[in-house]
């Protein structure tokens, strides 16, 4: 069969895209070989949010009688948890199915290979395989659980992001090894509901993308709640043999030996590139990211790729964003090319965590002259009231144009609230349109308002 649009994978990215050319007038297919809606909806955002919400009211309910309500020690129930977050993630991947029918494109599942002249052949369970063709292929394959070398995922001990989201008991105790969004949120997950939870990072500082101020803040806030937070360490060799795991790890103070139940490998992703035709069509790849321009072109005409096969930020949105912006290009509707300096960041913990464009140090760095204006959530009316007033916003500003460069929240909701900055740098907005925009009281948004005013020194409520 020949289509204008063939997407291999169907994650946020891909079926995205699909639905995007179909809305364009373009006859679209998608290729799959699991299950539609790829690793977020499936094994990654979707499905961790439900089990992370499970950690918040559990939270909620032990400290209860802080909020005026006596009720009785509350138990997890691990198994109800588990299948609870894998009801929501089938009723999600039902909805991507929905959509693509709504939408006219058709489902060819099976695992794809990329050939010569714009075709791919799919190879269904049973091992049959039929060529299709295609005007434009766009790859959207995603990514899986990256392994170190030391420390290979056997998914029983040893174990990567989709083991976590379906053990069948609860482990008394778990190390994590790595410390950006996967591993700092199934941290707080495991150890709300009562794991015992260390932390290992390699790197000097939990989270070290993020502005310097919220790794810190975050730390404090891990270690507050009893977590254990080990950075500047290494894990350099695990035991699985017996019925506990040993651990040696290279920190600070020395080799370090722990017992634990389960190690957690979370340090980043693995592009899912092999086999797929890539040396056989002559996509260009370098360090295992296919190589496109701004509108994802490759450099073999009529093959394109999108996500996390290529070399831009890891994220559902992104891929997203990119899909729509690859599909109106090839429509001819002349869409502006993604500003990667403004994509957000979100990480789901307690508290969480989000940012967008420069940090602090990265502005300096870039030359620039900054205004820094931070207000603290324990300054908030509503965070207080809420009961979370840990945590705050950081907004900086170009001195000299007012342009703003970047902001960063820790805190209660706050991955609701940095679309506010998102917005505004995109529209070209300064630090001043914000200060001047009425902001609803009492709402955790006025830490935005507030941040950029203690910036200009017209903060009113420090």
């Amino acid at each position: 069969m020949t289509y204008d649009i063939i997407v291999l994978g169907s994650g946020p990215g891909g079926y995205v895209t699909a639905i995007r050319a179909a809305q364009l007038g373009f006859k679209t297919a998608v290729i799959e070989k699991e299950n539609l809606g790829g690793v977020c909806l499936n094994w990654g955002c979707i499905p961790t949010k439900a089990l992370l919400k499970s950690a918040q009211v559990f939270d909620y309910i032990k400290h209860a009688n802080q909020y005026g309500i006596n009720v009785g020690e509350p138990t997890a129930n691990f198994s109800e948890m588990i299948q609870r977050s894998r009801g929501v993630a089938e009723s999600m991947s039902k909805g991507v199915q929905f959509l693509l029918k709504k939408n006219k494109i058709d489902v060819i599942s099976g695992f794809g290979k990329l050939l010569p002249n714009k075709e791919i052949a799919v190879t269904d369970e049973e091992d049959n395989t039929k060529v299709y063709s295609a005007q434009y292929i766009i790859i959207a394959t995603g990514a899986r659980a990256r392994e170190l070398p030391n420390l290979p995922i056997d998914g029983k001990k040893v174990i990567g992001y989709r083991q976590a989201m379906t053990l069948e008991k609860q482990p008394k105790s778990m190390i994590v090894v790595g410390s950006g969004a996967i591993g700092s949120e199934f941290a707080y997950f495991y150890h709300s509901i009562g794991t015992e939870v260390t932390i290992v990072e390699y790197l000097d500082r939990i989270v070290p993308l993020e502005d310097i101020e919220v790794s810190k803040q975050l730390a404090r806030s891990f270690k507050k709640s009893k977590i254990k937070v080990m950075t500047s360490a290494e894990l350099t060799h695990v035991d699985t043999s017996g019925e506990k795991i040993l651990a040696s790890i290279n920190s600070k103070k020395g080799e370090v030996k722990l017992e634990t139940d389960i190690v957690l490998s979370a340090v980043g992703i693995k592009s899912n590139i092999e086999n797929i035709g890539l040396e056989e069509v002559g996509i260009a790849v370098d360090r295992d990211k296919i190589v496109v321009n701004d509108f994802y072109q490759t450099n073999v005409d009529g093959y394109y790729a999108i996500g996390d096969v290529i070399a831009t930020p890891a994220l559902a949105h992104v891929a997203s964003a990119e899909g729509i912006t690859c599909l109106e290009h090839i429509a001819g509707l002349q869409p502006t090319a993604i500003n990667y300096n403004n994509i957000p960041g979100a990480i789901y913990t307690s508290p969480e965590v989000s940012s967008t464009g420069f940090t602090e140090q990265q502005a300096l760095d870039a030359g620039h002259e900054i205004l820094v204006g931070k207000f603290p959530f324990s300054a908030s009316g509503k965070a207080k009231a809420a009961g979370h007033p840990e945590g705050f916003v950081k907004i900086i500003i170009d001195k000299k144009y007012g342009e703003i460069l970047g902001a960063h929240m820790i805190g209660m909701n706050v991955t609701e609230l940095i679309a506010e900055i998102v917005a505004a740098r995109n529209a070209e907005a300064t630090g001043h349109t914000i200060l001047k925009s009425v902001h609803p009281h009492p709402t955790m948004s006025e830490a935005i308002m507030e941040a950029v005013a203690a910036a200009y020194d017209e903060v009113i409520h420090l």
